[in-house]
């Protein structure tokens, strides 16, 4: 098998009267998930940001092979390539926003530390949080309502509504711990997320660190300095990492062999993959797929 079993999704097909606003999407959770009945299986969108707010009912994720329960109100918010199914309860309430992740990035690029909080998986209990889930309840409902309509300024009022909620999630999730916050930091922060991005695209090519400097205009021990400090790993722990997560991937939902995984990855010697990944994991590959397999069951 190939990555091809893990299915990628594009952005939904629907359409609204205004194309500028074809960037989103806005649906509720029941219209699509009572088709399945309630029962989304794991898949991935590949250039897709979104963010899924349950104001009732429950909820079984499975992001990355790690199941977690939710109850309403909770939100998560999940970056692009990021392995996920649902399953929910008859009685689910709550709605679904999706847009290109080139697009979150265009609405954050002025604002210092929020970017950040969205380049990872992100799940919250709001039920704790009253205040923040009323706004978010009632933003969302805004959102939703211009999504429906045909009004003048549509997509930018869209965009002017998302940035709130994009702004009250950071506010719960984010805002303490974002790197740089002093602002001194800043050319560095970006340095790391850019880092990240050629990572994330590049990490199957093996790439040595001096290269990866030389793209960004930095000598490799400064790259490192900057890994440390922002991502709290040097750069190659970084790229080890996105290596590590891929592989994890395959496992959990794939069927295909340790060797063929191996091969994906561009790795010449499936042996030394399998060496590599226990390094980082502690497990065999094909003991952590038969421990994922236990858990999902």
């Amino acid at each position: 098998m190939t990555i091809a079993d893990i299915p990628t999704y594009a952005l939904y097909g629907e359409s609204g009267e205004d194309p500028a606003a074809d960037w989103v999407h806005c649906e509720t959770i029941q219209v699509r998930s009572r088709l399945h009945n309630y029962r989304i299986l794991p898949h991935r969108h590949e250039r897709l940001f979104q963010i899924l707010h349950l104001a009732a009912g429950t909820a079984e994720i499975v992001i990355d092979g790690r199941s977690t329960g939710l109850t309403g109100p909770a939100l998560v918010a999940l970056p692009p390539m990021s392995v996920h199914g649902y399953a929910f309860s008859p009685d689910v309430a709550g709605t679904v926003l999706t847009l290109f992740d080139s697009r979150l990035s265009q609405i954050l690029a002025d604002m210092h530390g929020v970017r950040e909080t969205f380049r990872s998986v992100q799940v919250a209990d709001l039920g704790e949080h009253e205040d923040i889930s009323r706004t978010l309840s009632r933003d969302i409902a805004c959102l939703a309502e211009e999504f429906g309509g045909r009004g003048h300024g549509r997509s930018e009022a869209i965009q002017a509504r998302l940035m709130l909620i994009l702004i009250a999630i950071h506010r719960l999730l984010g805002s303490a711990a974002a790197p740089g916050h002093n602002g001194s930091g800043r050319p560095a922060l970006r340095h790391a997320l850019r880092f990240r991005e050629l990572v994330d695209r590049d990490f199957r090519s093996h790439q040595p660190i001096d290269a990866y400097a030389r793209r960004l205009g930095l000598t490799a021990p400064h790259l490192n300095r900057i890994c440390r400090e922002h991502l709290g790993d040097t750069a190659l722990g970084i790229v080890h990492q996105r290596i590590v997560l891929e592989a994890k991937r395959y496992l959990t939902f794939t069927t295909m062999s340790a060797k063929e995984i191996a091969l994906t990855l561009a790795f010449d010697d499936p042996a030394y993959f399998a060496r590599f990944f226990k390094q980082r994991t502690g497990l065999a590959p094909l003991a952590f797929r038969a421990l994922q397999q236990s858990a999902m069951a």
